[in-house]
């Protein structure tokens, strides 16, 4: 598995493409994306903490990064 969120896809671009090209594209992948169920005993956030991040498991943290 990725130790990154992000991904990059790299477009096709034609010969006879009017507009400028874009070499790379990138896309955020969640983390629950690659769970098939929660496993029991996950570790968890403290009650705090969980509010502040949105979320109780830090296996399924998934951090904003601008520009994606």
């Amino acid at each position: 598995m990725h130790t990154s969120q992000v991904r990059v896809w790299y477009p096709y671009r034609g010969p006879c493409d009017p507009c400028p090209p874009i070499v790379a594209k990138t896309y955020s992948t969640p983390p629950q994306l690659f769970m098939c169920f929660q496993p029991m005993n996950l570790p968890q956030f403290s009650p705090q903490e969980a509010l502040k991040l949105g979320t109780l498991w830090p296996a399924l943290y998934s951090p904003y990064e601008p520009g994606c």
